[in-house]
C-alpha cells in the first residue's frame, strides 16, 4: 500500500560533509537476507559513530520540521475490522540486532554503496523521514529518527512478517514481540511528536483472540510526508504502512521468537499459507512445516548457518552428497538452486504414490531414493516468463516423471541431460542446461572452491543462492520494466551507466549455501552453511 499522502519533493541529497544514514527498518522490510541494517554515518573520508546525539549535519532537505504539520484530530476514528483472519506466511527474525548492525556497519562493501546510486536509491523517499532529527520535530530526543528506531526501538529482538489471507495488503508488519523498557521509551518519544491521527479497533479479525481492555489504539505517524501506522501493547510494539496489516500484527498468533546458539537471523515460512501444493511438498520432503533458513554473523559479514526444522518420523529424508552429474548439469550462474532427496516406490504411478504418501504402503513395496533439484531464475518483472527447471536424477523414471507433470496449464519442455530427466519452462532454459552439461558454458564444477566443496557435502535438503547473480538480474528486470519504450524511444541497447555500475557491484556479492541433514534418526535437521 502506498502512502495516503503525496510523495515528498526530490531531495538534493546530503553534501560531501554530511552524515550517511541507512535505514535498518527499510532494509529489513524490503530484503530477505539482503542488506538488513543501518550502516552508520561517514563524514568526508572519515567515519563516526553509527548513532550519535549531535545536531543534524545535512542540509535542511535531509530532515523535516514540525512547521506546517497537521493537527492531531481530537477524536480517533473507529476501524472497520475485516472479518477474515490473516495467517503469517513469511517472516524474518533478527535475534541479535546490535550484533548484526555493528557487524554490517563495518562492512566495506556496504559502506561504499551508500555513497552510490544503488544505496541512495535503496533508501529512496525514506531518507527525509529517517534523517529528521529531534530538533526538527521539537522532540525530547537528540539525534535522528533513525538513531531512535535502529538504536533503541529495534534494539530488542524483532520480526518482520508478511501475511496471507483475504485481507492481505502485500506489505509487512514489523514487530518487537517482547519490547523492553528501552524500546517502549523510544516508541513513546516518537509517538509524542510524530502522531498525526489515530484509530481504535475493538476486536481482532479472529474473534477467538483476546483484545486488551479498551481495545487497540493505533497511531498514525507522519514525518517528511511518510506515513507509518503503529501501536503498542503491554509487551508488543508493531509498525506497518497499512492499518489493517498493523492490526494483523497485533492479533495474529506467531511462532515463538528464539534461536539456537550462533544463529543471529532466521527466515521462516508457513506452508499452510501457500495452499495444498506447498503443504504436499513439505510433506514429501519429510519435514513438519517449520523449516527455517538460518544465518549468523562472522566478522563483518552475514553468513549461512544452514536449514533447520523438525523431521517427520514416518518419512525421514535420506542424506547424501550431490552427484557430479548434477553439478555438471547446473549452470554456474544459476541464481537459486534447491536440492532434496525423495525416497519413493519403484513405480511412480499416481495411485502408488498416493498410497505411499499416506503411509499406507505395504512393507513389501520396494522404495528407492531419487536426487532432485530445482533450478530457478527469479524475475523482477511480472510480464516476463518464469525460468524454472526440474532435474530428476534417475533416467529410468523418465516416463513416470513426465506423466506426473503433464496436464497442467503450461507445457513443459523435456530432455534427458547428464543422466537426469529435465523438465523446463522454456526452450531457452533447456538450452542453457544443455550447454552446461556439454561443457560449452561454465557449470557448478567450475564454481569457486568453497562452493564446490560445500555442494559435495552430504545433505538432505540444500539451498544455494548466488546473491550476486540473483540481485543483479532483478535489478535489470526492474529497470527494463519501468523504462518507457515505444517506437519513438526504443529500449537502448545498453543500460545507463549508473545501472551498469550497480549491476557490477551487486555481482560481486557472495554465494550463500545452506544445508540441512538428518543424522541417524534424529528428530531435527542438523543445519550447516557454506559459501564464498
Amino acid at each position: 500500500m502506498t502512502s495516503p499522502v503525496s510523495p515528498p519533493p526530490p531531495s538534493k541529497g546530503p553534501g560531501p560533509s554530511s552524515a550517511v544514514r541507512v535505514a535498518l527498518v527499510g532494509a529489513l522490510v524490503v530484503g530477505v537476507g539482503v542488506g538488513a541494517f543501518v550502516l552508520g554515518r561517514g563524514s568526508g573520508g572519515s567515519s563516526g559513530p553509527a548513532f550519535s546525539s549531535g545536531e543534524r549535519q545535512g542540509p535542511p532537505s535531509a530532515g523535516a520540521t514540525v512547521e506546517g504539520m497537521p493537527e492531531v484530530p481530537s477524536e480517533p476514528t473507529k476501524m472497520d475490522v475485516p472479518d477474515a483472519p490473516a495467517t503469517a506466511a513469511l517472516w524474518v527474525d533478527v535475534h541479535a540486532p546490535g550484533k548484526v548492525r555493528d557487524a554490517l556497519m563495518r562492512n566495506a562493501w556496504l559502506k561504499e554503496q551508500w555513497g552510490k546510486p544503488l544505496g541512495q536509491g535503496f533508501v529512496g523517499e525514506w531518507a527525509p523521514f529517517l534523517g529528521s532529527t529531534g530538533a526538527d520535530l521539537k522532540a525530547s530526543f537528540k539525534g535522528a529518527v533513525v538513531d531512535v528506531v535502529a538504536g533503541q526501538l529495534l534494539d530488542a529482538p524483532f520480526r518482520t512478517v508478511w501475511f496471507s489471507g483475504a485481507s492481505r495488503a502485500g506489505t509487512p508488519a514489523l514487530l518487537v514481540p517482547r519490547a523492553d523498557r528501552k524500546s517502549r521509551a523510544a516508541w513513546d518519544a516518537l509517538d509524542g511528536v510524530a502522531k498525526r491521527g489515530a484509530m481504535t479497533a475493538d476486536r481482532c479479525p479472529d474473534s477467538a483472540v483476546k483484545v486488551p481492555e479498551g481495545g487497540f489504539h493505533l497511531s498514525r505517524w507522519l514525518v517528511a510526508e511518510q506515513t507509518v501506522w503503529t501501536a503498542r501493547t503491554e509487551e508488543r510494539v508493531v509498525l506497518a504502512r497499512n492499518p489493517v496489516v498493523l492490526l494483523q500484527g497485533l492479533c495474529t498468533p506467531l511462532p515463538k521468537l528464539g534461536a539456537s546458539e550462533g544463529v543471529d537471523v532466521e527466515v521462516g515460512f508457513n506452508p499452510d499459507a501457500y495452499g495444498r501444493e506447498a503443504q504436499l511438498f513439505t510433506h514429501v520432503l519429510g519435514l513438519k512445516g517449520n523449516a527455517r533458513l538460518q544465518f549468523g554473523v562472522e566478522g563483518d559479514r552475514l553468513v549461512g548457518r544452514g536449514i533447520a526444522g523438525a523431521v517427520s518420523p514416518t518419512a525421514i529424508p535420506d542424506t547424501r552428497p550431490l552427484s557430479d552429474d548434477l553439478l555438471k548439469l547446473v549452470p554456474e550462474e544459476t541464481p537459486v538452486l534447491f536440492t532434496f532427496n525423495l525416497t519413493l516406490p519403484e513405480s511412480l504411478e499416481p495411485e502408488v504414490l498416493k498410497t505411499h504418501w499416506e503411509g499406507k504402503s505395504a512393507q513389501s513395496v520396494r522404495t528407492r531414493t531419487r536426487q532432485v533439484a530445482l533450478v530457478w531464475t527469479p524475475r523482477g518483472n511480472a510480464s516476463l516468463e518464469p525460468e524454472l527447471a526440474l532435474l530428476w536424477g534417475s533416467e529410468q523414471d523418465a516416463e513416470g516423471v513426465r506423466a506426473l507433470f503433464s496436464g497442467g496449464a503450461r507445457t513443459l519442455k523435456t530432455a534427458t541431460l547428464c543422466k537426469h530427466v529435465v523438465l523446463a519452462t522454456s526452450d531457452a532454459e533447456l538450452e542453457r542446461l544443455k550447454k552446461a552439461c556439454e561443457g560449452r558454458a561454465p557449470n557448478l564444477l567450475n564454481a569457486a572452491g568453497p562452493v564446490v566443496t560445500g555442494l559435495r557435502e552430504p545433505a538432505s535438503v540444500m539451498l544455494g543462492i548466488n546473491t550476486g547473480r540473483l540481485l543483479s538480474g532483478l535489478l535489470m528486470d526492474g529497470y527494463t520494466s519501468e523504462a518507457r519504450v515505444d517506437r519513438a524511444s526504443p529500449l537502448p541497447k545498453a543500460a545507463p551507466p549508473e545501472i551498469e555500475a550497480a549491476r557490477r557491484d551487486l555481482e560481486s556479492l557472495p554465494y550463500l549455501g545452506l544445508r540441512g541433514k538428518v543424522v541417524g534418526y534424529g528428530p531435527e535437521l542438523v543445519s550447516e552453511g557454506f559459501g564464498t
